[in-house]
């Protein structure tokens, strides 16, 4: 019966394909068949694994079931599930091929598993693993109609690394036998540089499958990977592929899984370490951004109103704001997903604040809040403006920041990843938009095209190809200016790798870039000249800046002096940030940073962030808050619109006097609309989709011409007439 079903749905998600053309540019990811309580309205939905999601019991109802729910109501369907974790204990019991498989679990030096879930261990990717995930799981997707695949979370744990399967792994690809990373710097190096290089190929070989049949059954399957930051992997003390992949035919775009979650992480300024949500979300977006920018892939920002860890309404909404904000602050994205796993948003139960034991549901001021900002992120436009402030500095990643985190070697500590937010939290805490420059992605020609001063540190990471500094060499040479920091003591500079190896003999990384630069001998601290550019050379590691206070005080003034005299202006330095976005203004204003003055604007707004949507002729925001406005006074054309509003607006139809128009949004949730007319309404009609008057509430504010409405959400649809 299973089987006739399955049959069932897979001819009829064969049908609905055709009919899911349309542009994506927001989604989200559950577990769950469509229920009204969920029923947030993006354009499409991930669902989640063949199996469900192993911390659920979403797999009672089968997959093509879940699919077909969502398609009914609209949605484009796509596929999201783990390729290190997931609902796959057929595979490690036996059930799939005969053989237990638990030894493929990322396993720690005591011998203890990693486990994301009963019987759900965090996976060796082995070949036989593959060829599982391809023949149970993907191929079903792709039967079912599926055009998008999400192969989320491609992670490697630094603590793991001594399961048999790894053993096994390691020597096929060294041709030696394994050694246990914990013994040395090149043992920890060469363990982590071949977790990066399993899950490389695993994505490659999954994605070029799903293609390839897609193709077979006349599909054409995109492939995406929704994946943490390389700031919070390298913070976390994860491995995963990040950049490499961008240069993959197979993988066609990005998730940036970035939250509360990941951005409180704490990090170290002025010597204290402490949450720094916004600004550890600005640096993780940008990160993300910088990733894809050279390469054209397609990547989707996420934010989430809540996070895994369990806490109270109050910090999820202050900290949601937050992070929604750094998002913003990147205006080439303009394609989002809303949220993950709606069912814990709005069904789940948290404390009311930090020191209560009560627990509730999400109260409906937030949800309301949370529903008006979402749907602005399907209106959000890209633009050619740039945030406020001096630009074209930008700051070294490379993948290999993954590689030095653990275990710590004598001689080496980099507390919070303290080597890369010594180079970055300086300028950020005084209001310059750092950029983050992949080391991966320098053979591409944007990469550095708008770039004026480049900090680099070998401190943290290492160049993983020599082709690297030749570019960096190349860009100095025509005029940009390289600002090196590095005391270069660290055990990891005598790994064995290009930079020491065949017909390199250099004692450090930096010293083949140098060589690169026409620079040789005892390069002690000081400014070098080279072609038409320059070298500062600062023989401190960027962890100093942070760890001690006041430890930025010479790198922020060699800074400066550097900026003029590449950029030719000065380094514009401020506690905000601040970015307009068609009619929107996004603002956060700093804490820790040049002064406790906080931003005014002033204007004719409304606040996002405000469930009442009120309109505004001030707005005052103070240090380590975040606001969203919408300037009426921006727009141009005066007709009617609805310019804000908790739930997604559909049928729109505008004539001399009246103003029509459908929402949707999940049940027991409630609607805030603020929209524009030429005139006070006179009548106003809104009905259910049984066309039933329905209780409302409505005022005019005579200087914005606009109505403000209120009214109880239904997913099935509100119909609203409004006539002056």
């Amino acid at each position: 019966m299973r089987k006739l079903w399955i049959a069932f749905f897979t001819l009829l998600g064969m049908q609905l394909y055709a009919q899911e053309a349309k542009e994506v540019r927001t989604t989200f990811q559950t577990s769950r068949e469509w229920r009204p309580t969920i029923d947030v309205r993006a354009d499409a939905v991930m669902v989640y694994g063949v199996g469900g999601n192993p911390s659920d019991k979403s797999g009672k109802v089968p997959f093509e079931e879940r699919i077909r729910s969502w398609r009914e109501k609209g949605y484009t369907a796509h596929y999201m599930t783990g390729i290190a974790w997931g609902e796959y204990q057929d595979y490690f019991t036996g059930e799939w091929d005969g053989k237990m498989h638990l030894d493929e679990g990322q396993v720690e030096l005591n011998g203890d598993t990693i486990w994301h879930g009963h019987m759900v261990p965090y996976i060796v990717p082995t070949d036989n693993f593959l060829t599982y995930l391809k023949e149970r799981h993907v191929k079903r997707a792709i039967d079912a109609g599926i055009e998008a695949i999400f192969m989320e979370e491609p992670e490697f744990w630094t603590r793991a690394g001594y399961s048999e399967a790894f053993k096994r792994e390691w020597e096929k690809f060294y041709g030696f036998p394994w050694r246990a990373q914990h013994l040395s710097p090149e043992n920890s190096y060469l363990s982590n540089k071949l977790k990066y290089h399993l899950y490389y190929k695993a994505l490659d070989e999954v994605f070029s499958y799903a293609k390839e049949y897609g193709k077979s059954k006349g599909m054409e399957v995109k492939c995406y990977v929704p994946t943490h930051s390389l700031v919070n992997y390298s913070q976390w003390k994860i491995v995963s592929p990040e950049a490499s992949l961008a240069s993959l035919r197979s993988v066609d775009g990005y998730i940036a899984q970035v939250w509360t979650g990941t951005s409180r992480e704490p990090n170290y300024f002025n010597g204290k370490i402490k949450e720094r949500v916004f600004e550890t979300a600005f640096l993780e977006y940008g990160s993300m951004e910088s990733m894809t920018a050279p390469t054209g892939r397609e990547i989707f920002f996420l934010t989430d109103p809540i996070e895994d860890w369990p806490r109270d309404w109050v910090d999820y909404k202050k900290n949601y704001e937050a992070t929604f904000a750094a998002q913003l602050l990147y205006p080439r994205i303009n394609k989002y997903e809303i949220m993950p796993w709606p069912e814990r948003i709005y069904e789940g139960l948290y404390r009311t604040s930090r020191d209560s034991d009560k627990k509730e549901r999400i109260p409906r001021h937030y949800s309301t809040q949370m529903q008006v900002m979402i749907n602005t992120l399907g209106e959000m436009p890209q633009t050619t403006q740039r945030v406020a402030g001096s630009h074209g500095i930008g700051v070294m990643m490379s993948n290999s920041l993954m590689f030095q985190r653990f275990p710590e070697h004598a001689g080496y500590e980099d507390p919070q990843l303290a080597n890369f937010y010594g180079q970055t939290l300086p300028l950020l805490k005084r209001g310059v938009p750092v950029e983050t420059v992949h080391m991966e992605n320098l053979s591409y020609r944007e990469t550095l095209q708008n770039m004026h001063l480049l900090i680099l540190s070998y401190s943290g990471m290492k160049p993983m190809e020599a082709d690297a500094h030749t570019h960096l060499a190349d860009w100095v040479n025509n005029g940009g200016v390289l600002l090196y920091c590095g005391r270069d003591s660290d055990p990891f500079q005598q790994v064995p790798e290009w930079w020491n190896s065949g017909t390199n003999n250099f004692v450090t990384a930096a010293g083949h870039l140098f060589s690169q630069l026409g620079l040789s001998g005892s390069l002690n601290e000081g400014e070098y000249k080279v072609g038409k550019g320059k070298v500062y050379i600062l023989r401190n590691d960027p962890k100093e800046f942070v760890l001690n206070e006041n430890g930025d005080q010479k790198f922020v003034g060699l800074l400066q002096r550097l900026y003029r005299e590449s950029a030719g202006k000065n380094l514009l330095l401020k506690n905000y940030f601040s970015l307009e976005r068609g009619p929107y203004r996004i603002i956060s204003v700093l804490d820790e940073s040049m002064s406790s003055s906080p931003y005014v604007a002033k204007g004719n707004f409304i606040d996002l962030f405000d469930p009442e949507i009120p309109v505004l002729r001030e707005k005052i925001v103070r240090p380590g808050e975040q606001a969203l406005l919408f300037d009426i006074n921006s727009l141009k054309e005066k007709k009617p619109r609805v310019l804000a509003t908790a739930a997604r607006v559909s049928d729109e139809n505008n004539t001399a006097h009246n103003y029509s128009f459908t929402v949707k949004s999940p049940v027991n949730t409630t609607n805030v609309m603020r929209i524009l007319l030429p005139e006070k309404p006179q009548i106003s009609e809104i009905r259910n989709s049984d066309g039933e008057e329905i209780d409302y509430e409505m005022s005019w504010d005579q200087k914005s011409k606009t109505a403000f409405l209120r009214f109880e959400n239904n997913p099935a649809g509100i119909s609203v007439m409004l006539k002056w």
